[in-house]
């Protein structure tokens, strides 16, 4: 063998050595297209654990993720990693077979979750875990503190208190709420900020077993508190839409805005001086109990038909850990439902307080699992009825009839 070809195997052996040798490469899907240098950082922590296992995060525009998912693992292809949607968007997957179902000898650190956490990630059918959970949103009152403290105003606690600050704010020159009908699932968040506090606790509770439907006075008298907000809403709000309406909270412009959680860390990103507090929906009288509405955003599965099964659990373990959930909360300004999770953030240990006063979102935790979705019913009948094209009563029989199509307990 001549020197010089001893000398290339030499250096080839020594590169060989340098570089990472990983086990396998496994690809990672999202729709969480403005979350990947976060989750740069959290593949680059989980590799501290396993540097064999190689992870490639991709992301896909939200509205199409779902069509482009569905058609990969239709034609037995897709990632190996998954972010999973929750409640019926987690069930279109799983009920095929997509996804791999977990248990806890697979990943044990599934005790780190609550059980209605869990089952958010779980199919209704075979009571069987197909995604760890990897957070918790609020849908509440989002407010401007300068704006407040500059005018004079205080956080309202009930309905009256609501309606006397948002024309404080008006005969101010200042407008009392960001607020458009335009975009339809922001009708959705319109009713989830101020539904519980104005119907109830009880009232989710009587809807799932039939005791009560959509038509119910609870309903029906919180629907017609929102078109009280009308004249509080921007001018010509039925045709503000979500973009809008957000520059107008995050440009200082509007006081307040029912929003979700979700919003926190875009806003602050957007104008990071904004003062922001968060507060429940108004009671419907003083001294009312007031509540927010909680969901489960959505989970991380694993393709039923991965080539790397062991590894890709080893990242499902992770990100089912304390120490994924606090650099989750601490990076992407969410609320990790992992127990033991610190939440160092000062407005979402605000939001995580209000989270022990709370309500399921209620048409995605419960009637979003075939169609017509309540969620499509009442995003629409809200839209209407802002409008003046629909009344309150009206809206609750619609929305009621579109659910008993398929809701045994409303067929009563």
């Amino acid at each position: 063998m001549s020197p010089l070809f001893r000398l290339g195997a030499t250096l080839a052996l020594a590169v060989s050595a340098a570089a990472p040798a990983f086990a396998a490469e496994l690809t990672f899907w999202s729709w969480r297209q403005e979350d990947r240098a976060a989750y740069q950082e959290i593949i680059a922590d989980f590799n501290k654990l396993h540097p064999d296992v190689k992870i490639k995060f991709e992301a896909f525009e939200p509205t199409s993720y779902n069509t482009i998912l569905s058609t990969a693992l239709a034609g037995g292809k897709g990632p190996d990693l998954i972010q999973a949607r929750a409640y019926g968007g987690l069930e279109a997957f799983a009920k095929p077979g997509y996804f791999l179902a977990l248990d806890k000898t697979m990943v044990p650190e599934l005790d780190n979750f609550a059980p209605d956490v869990l089952a958010a990630e779980s199919m209704r059918e075979d009571g069987k875990v197909y995604a760890v959970p990897f957070a918790t949103q609020t849908v509440l009152i989002l407010y401007n503190k300068e704006l407040f403290q500059k005018n004079g105003v205080n956080p309202p606690e009930s309905w009256e208190d609501m309606i006397a600050a948002a024309k404080a704010f008006k005969a101010k020159g200042v407008m009392p709420f960001a607020n458009g009908t335009a975009t339809a699932w922001q009708n959705e968040i319109l009713m989830g900020a101020f539904g519980p506090s104005l119907y109830g606790r009880e009232f989710n509770g009587d809807l799932v077993s039939g005791k009560a439907t959509f038509q119910d006075k609870r309903f029906v008298d919180a629907l017609a508190k929102l078109t009280e907000l009308k004249e509080h809403l921007p001018q010509g709000f039925t045709g503000v839409d979500y973009p809008t309406m957000q520059q107008l909270f995050i440009s200082g412009r509007a006081a307040m805005i029912a929003a979700g959680s979700f919003e926190i860390a875009n806003f602050r990103r957007q104008n990071p001086k904004l003062e922001i507090g968060v507060i429940p929906g108004p009671a419907a009288a003083k001294g009312g109990p007031r509540l927010v509405s909680l969901f489960v955003d959505g989970g991380y599965a694993i393709n039923a038909k991965t080539e790397h099964r062991a590894d890709a659990i080893k990242f499902i373990r992770y990100v089912a850990t304390p120490r994924f959930g606090d650099l989750f909360s601490s990076k992407l300004g969410n609320i990790s439902p992992i127990k033991g999770v610190k939440i160092e953030d000062g407005l979402l240990a605000d939001v995580a307080r209000l989270n022990a006063s709370s309500s399921p979102y209620v048409m995605l935790v419960n009637f979003r699992y075939q169609e017509p979705t309540g969620s499509t019913l009442i995003q629409s009948g809200v839209q209407k009825m802002m409008a003046g094209q629909a009344t309150p009563v009206e809206v609750g029989a619609d929305v009621t009839k579109g659910i008993a199509a398929y809701y045994k307990p409303f067929q009563k």
